[in-house]
């Protein structure tokens, strides 16, 4: 009897280290030793029409590191006109790994864009949700979700149905807002600021569009504190 608590204590205590050591590589596959920040997205997070420099996730990435915040350049997946699903297909692609101390998604305009259903909408984005806390290793506090910034006050709306455009931005929000909260992942609400645009172009990038760097800088503004001492908290 005695023998047996001891062959049975040595096989769980070896399935233990090796559950460790499997833990261990996942999180550091990525490569990295110092905090790392994985962005994933659309036009909005790659910045188009902006210079690299003012992207929001890059705008982070140097905000935090003024406050003497460690933290390796944002890795970016992300491409203008993506929708969920598109997303998901180029995070398999590029295989990001886990390990990752911040991970940003913000998605779903496209599928707005193109007519898509909410319905659709919730089940893909519950997808890239655990998706997104699967490389964050399972934390979810490390996931971070923005809204969908409401394009309608551009330049590039003009002429079409902007009230009809709003509300579906709000639909496909609320629909966020309710995944964010299962999944149990911070939201943060950047459309507010978007709208700003309906009364100063200068938060409108050069194509009539997508968002200056200016607005980007105000939308970082918004994430700052939650990210500053969530990254803090993890190096306690």
């Amino acid at each position: 009897m005695g023998k047996g608590i001891c062959v049975l204590f040595l096989y769980l205590s070896l399935a233990l280290l090796a559950c460790q050591s499997i833990n261990k590589e996942e999180d550091m596959d990525i490569g990295i030793t110092v905090p790392a920040y994985l962005a994933l997205g659309d036009s909005y997070t790659i910045g188009e029409s902006v210079n690299e420099e003012q992207r929001w996730p890059v705008q982070l990435v140097d905000r935090l590191r003024a406050d003497s915040v460690d933290i390796a350049d944002a890795r970016i997946i992300a491409r203008t006109g993506w929708t969920t699903d598109e997303l998901m297909a180029g995070i398999e692609e590029a295989d990001p790994g886990r390990g990752y101390k911040l991970v940003s998604l913000m998605i779903g305009v496209n599928n707005q864009y193109r007519g898509r259903d909410t319905d659709n909408f919730r089940e893909e984005l519950a997808g890239l949700i655990d998706t997104a806390i699967s490389c964050a290793s399972g934390i979810a506090d490390n996931v971070i979700v923005l809204s969908i910034p409401d394009w309608s006050v551009t330049p590039f709306a003009a002429g079409r149905d902007q009230e009809k455009i709003a509300a579906e931005i709000d639909s496909f929000n609320s629909v966020i807002v309710q995944e964010c909260n299962e999944a149990g992942v911070k939201y943060f609400d950047v459309t507010g600021i978007s709208r700003k645009a309906s009364t100063d172009l200068s938060l409108v990038a050069g194509d009539g569009l997508h968002p200056s760097g200016k607005m980007y800088e105000m939308w970082v503004e918004v994430l700052y504190p939650y990210v500053k001492e969530l990254l803090r908290q993890q190096a306690d």
